[in-house]
């Protein structure tokens, strides 16, 4: 009835002290800038700062955040063995139009009091963010709401994620299968199996997240609302030939149509 995404009617801020949210900030930007460091790295690049913490703080954090180093994937959740895997179908894939492949993939997004994590849906062709979410916690409710808006707008002949609990949860699994969709999942240990939703990461982070101080989950949304409408409608890409993701998405949907 308000038109709010469940997960922010429920928010609640994480609780954390002042220091580790300050250090769990710093730990996000540098492991955005080095995907593959690890605790221990990680540890002597905060003590090179001036950050007195011992490593066992920064694996907790880190765990939290659902930090891991590059090799194995950072990963938002532990799979769950009672959970379907299915296998990666992308490899050696040439991806030539338009609903051939979306993914999607967690990040962590720091806040001024606490943390949030958000979920996007991007197709592999137009780099096009069909929908996103925000949410205080990891549970899979918030992935399936961007799941069901995304197909609002088409659907994917193949659906890629990691082997997280939130896609491989039963309810997430049954809306791909109902819509016909094949499943791909990324293997165990390579992050580069998700890599165009891995680069929507490290723009929206450095052209957005970290040029802001969010003062709450309401505030993040806003601002990530604004963003996503640039990143999709004005943004130029280079790799796009300059144009943007929503023109390169609409003109296919509609060249798909006529013929």
């Amino acid at each position: 009835m308000l038109c709010l995404p469940r997960s922010s009617f429920y928010y609640e801020c994480a609780l954390e002290d002042e220091l580790n949210l300050i250090l769990m900030k710093i730990i996000d930007e540098i492991y955005t800038e080095y995907p593959f460091y690890g605790s221990r790295k990680m540890t002597e690049e905060l003590e090179l700062m001036g950050y007195g913490v011992n490593r066992k703080r920064i694996q907790r954090l880190m765990r939290i955040m659902g930090i891991e180093v590059f090799y194995p994937k950072p990963n938002l959740s532990k799979p769950d063995v009672s959970h379907r895997k299915f296998p990666y179908l992308l490899r050696d894939v040439t991806i030539d139009g338009i609903n051939q492949v979306w993914s999607s993939d967690i990040t962590y997004i720091p806040l001024d009091k606490g943390y949030a994590y958000l979920t996007a849906i991007i197709d592999w062709y137009s780099r096009y963010v069909l929908a996103w979410r925000l949410s205080n916690n990891l549970e899979s409710r918030f992935c399936i709401e961007a799941l069901e808006e995304s197909l609002g707008k088409g659907t994917p002949e193949i659906f890629n994620t990691d082997q997280g609990v939130q896609f491989t949860s039963y309810k997430y699994i049954e809306v791909l299968e109902m819509n016909k969709i094949r499943i791909s999942m990324d293997g165990k240990g390579r992050a580069l199996d998700n890599i165009f939703i891995e680069r929507l990461w490290r723009t929206v982070k450095y052209e957005e997240v970290y040029c802001k101080c969010y003062e709450s989950i309401d505030h993040a949304e806003k601002n990530l609302e604004d963003y996503f409408k640039f990143y999709n409608h004005k943004r130029l890409h280079q790799a796009l030939k300059y144009k943007t993701p929503y023109s390169i998405f609409t003109n296919k949907q509609k060249a798909q149509l006529i013929s």
